[in-house]
């Protein structure tokens, strides 16, 4: 599959499909159905909160944490006071949950955020927060279960590009990606097409981002080999070495 430049910065979401809530890309609707079905059966209702978000979407929740209009939050989920943190730190602190511009997997609309919607009322604001989805919150099981599948390699393809602390972007229990899909996009992502990218855009905190970009790149931006499922992971060997 040929990926231009514009799919892998999310700017071309005529690609779409939005069959199921969410627009996602075509190549996941399948393996995402049958996922869904099989957590049917032992009781949680997979569904998806968000899928692909375009560069101007992930561009305008930048800008908002980058210039005080929208919270930021450390490790644990508590807020943090903006007028507190140099420019530099709030580069760091917004990429902890919230990607560059041109560097969110949710642009691909191979990666989704999902919740059980059996778990809560129908009126239910879903936060995607870890006290949701960590022991004694209302999605923890249904994430348990998926915990089971991916140790059997039995997700449909899917599995947690942000399982575990990296340093990088913190853990994110709600985020899946289709690995099959989201390793061909990630190789097309590479460091000359971000900063491209971001070059055309008007983000706030530009300079302090494009000083930085190679080591936001390398630990904001690219999941480790060993995230992927074992066969995948030779599509992805040029780019760790860079």
């Amino acid at each position: 599959m040929e990926i231009r430049p514009e799919q892998v910065l999310g700017q071309i979401p005529e690609l779409m499909d939005d069959s199921l809530g969410a627009p996602l890309h075509p190549a996941i609707r399948a393996p995402l159905v049958r996922l869904q079905q099989r957590a049917a059966e032992v009781g949680f209702d997979l569904q998806v909160v968000s899928g692909y978000r375009s560069f101007d979407r992930q561009l305008a929740i930048w800008n908002a944490k980058a210039s005080g209009q929208r919270a930021l939050l450390d490790s644990r989920g508590q807020l943090l006071d903006f007028a507190s943190l140099s420019p530099d730190q709030l580069v760091h602190v917004i990429l902890r949950w919230s990607a560059l511009p041109g560097g969110s997997r949710h642009h691909w609309g191979s990666d989704i955020d999902v919740y059980d919607a059996a778990a809560v009322d129908a009126d239910y604001a879903v936060q995607l927060t870890p006290q949701e989805v960590s022991e004694g919150g209302p999605f923890a099981p249904m994430h348990d279960w998926l915990d089971e599948q991916f140790r059997r390699d039995d997700g449909e393809g899917f599995f947690r590009p942000y399982d575990i602390d990296r340093g990088g972007v913190a853990p994110e229990r709600w985020h899946l990606s289709f690995a099959p899909l989201a390793a061909q996009m990630q190789a097309a992502l590479t460091l000359p097409v971000l900063a491209q990218g971001l070059a055309a855009a008007g983000i706030v905190l530009k300079d302090e981002v494009m000083t930085q970009l190679p080591e936001l790149y390398r630990r904001y931006v690219v999941v480790p080999i060993s995230a992927y499922p074992q066969p995948l992971r030779s599509l992805l060997v040029s780019q760790e070495e860079e």
